[in-house]
């Protein structure tokens, strides 16, 4: 898989929200719930930057229904300083559309996207030839909203200035304005393109940090992509499947569009996803139980037997690809992991493009994310391709693996 960051320049930062639209329906019912290994209510994950004010549609066209583009224009209206942001969206709808469109178009023998594309990327894995196509299309779209200064590659050994003048220069130029820092992998799963399987894109944006001074420390800024989950500002995906889908949030509730071809549009289908609080199903690669810890291997046999807190036998569902098994896992409940193993200590998954904005995403659509011992949102990333372990899905389900460690660990 290919990954990037972005910096994204915006004349300025997001202010706090004070008040929500009349009638908002994003308001948690449940009654919270402290779990011990987070520092917040489970029913509002605890976020290092305020709510963002979130529309309420009274009246819907019945032919295209909420569109995104109608949707981020409500949300500028309501946040004004959120303008940019709405430009950013604008441009990921356009790439996820373009990606759509050459995922479906991958099996035709004319297609020239298929296979490897002969190079390894800084992590050692074979490039996919649609990884390096998809990659360079996010660059593109997002370079070409105006505001994209500096990007930095799983691909590229140090970042490197996107501005016309000095696209073809190998130094670095951060300008001294406000940014959105955003970090994308542009197709997640890719392994599995060639055998026609869902794929998808992951996107996570970042504020600015203040300490970021250009005249004084460039390593400094580049460090502003090392920040937590609880810092994201927004998070997407865009899953290729049966049908696109784009899932945001943008810190208050999940919404759901789908691509709908005929009118070439984004269009809303649930505006407050919410995951069931107890499940039947897992989703991991169960090839590697025996080295998984001893707690969750523990879990997960008392789920097979139905000797679990639910008392129900879980089903296993594994596709292979995040975005595909935590898109079903959303919406039937489960739970979905990549833990670490005696192999693999820290699992595969990267806590900053993938980790963080898909759990941000869970939570906010009132799941949890944890490795066991700690909220995968808290983690602050200390290099930029970190792996970290992961199990996110229904609370309930959830939290029985929390308890579980804590029990492990009070031995």
């Amino acid at each position: 898989m290919r990954l990037s960051i972005t910096y994204l320049l915006a004349t300025s930062l997001v202010t706090p929200a004070t008040a929500f639209a009349p009638g908002t329906t994003f308001a948690r019912t449940s009654a919270a719930k402290i779990s011990p290994l987070f520092s917040s209510v489970v029913d509002e994950p605890k976020m290092a930057r305020p709510s963002t004010k979130v529309p309420v549609f009274d009246e819907v066209c019945d032919t295209c229904g909420v569109t995104l583009t109608r949707f981020m224009s409500e949300v500028a209206m309501l946040n004004p300083d959120l303008t940019e942001l709405t430009t950013l969206f604008g441009a990921i709808d356009t790439a996820c559309k373009a990606i759509s469109n050459l995922v479906k178009r991958s099996q035709l023998p004319s297609s020239s996207t298929l296979g490897y594309e002969g190079n390894v990327n800084v992590q050692g894995e074979d490039q996919k030839k649609l990884d390096v196509i998809t990659n360079d299309l996010l660059k593109r779209a997002l370079r070409f909203t105006g505001k994209l200064g500096v990007l930095a590659s799983e691909e590229e050994d140090t970042p490197v200035d996107l501005m016309p003048n000095n696209a073809g220069a190998n130094e670095i130029i951060i300008d001294d304005t406000d940014r959105y820092v955003a970090v994308f992998d542009p197709l997640d799963g890719s392994s599995n393109i060639d055998a026609g399987c869902p794929t998808g894109t992951i996107i996570g944006i970042y504020e600015h940090d203040d300490s970021c001074d250009p005249e004084s420390s460039e390593d400094n800024c580049l460090a502003n992509t090392l920040q937590p989950g609880t810092k994201l500002v927004a998070a997407a995906y865009c899953l290729y499947s049966s049908s696109t889908f784009l899932a945001l949030t943008l810190g208050k509730g999940v919404h759901m569009f789908v691509l709908d071809e005929e009118i070439g549009e984004f269009v809303m289908t649930d505006p407050d996803v919410k995951i069931p609080e107890t499940s039947s199903i897992m989703s991991f690669n169960e090839a590697n139980t025996h080295m998984w810890d001893e707690p969750l291997q523990e879990v997960v046999t008392n789920w097979k037997n139905g000797t679990g807190k639910s008392g129900k036998a879980f089903s296993s569902r594994y596709i292979g690809a995040m975005v595909g098994d935590v898109h079903r896992t959303l919406l039937y409940g489960g739970v979905f992991g990549y833990p670490g193993d005696t192999k693999n200590p820290n699992g595969k998954l990267r806590l900053l493009y993938e980790g963080a904005p898909m759990s941000f995403i869970m939570e906010q659509a009132g799941g949890l994310s944890t490795t066991g011992k700690q909220r995968v949102m808290e983690i602050v990333p200390e290099i930029v391709h970190q792996r970290v372990p992961m199990m996110m899905g229904s609370k309930n389900d959830i939290q029985e693996i929390i308890d579980a460690y804590d029990k492990y660990e009070a031995k």
